[in-house]
């Protein structure tokens, strides 16, 4: 049970962190102004690629955790 809730959560996380990594929706349009904004939007967009990567790798490890038989 743990683990489902787990993987739907993850899941939510997943898709909400690549939402925001959209061109022209989300956060990123938030920074897309003027050039003082640039530094802004370049380590936020490091730190939701990062984030992507690590979610993917759990939501990964938790499906194939789901998969096995009890």
């Amino acid at each position: 049970m743990f683990l489902n809730v787990s993987a739907i959560i993850v899941a939510i996380l997943l898709i909400v962190v690549i939402m925001l990594q959209m061109q022209g929706a989300g956060l990123s349009s938030s920074f897309g102004g003027g050039g003082e904004f640039y530094r802004s939007k370049q380590s936020i967009d490091k730190l939701l690629i990062w984030i992507t990567v690590i979610l993917t790798i759990l939501f990964g490890v938790l499906s194939i955790i789901l998969l096995m038989p009890r």
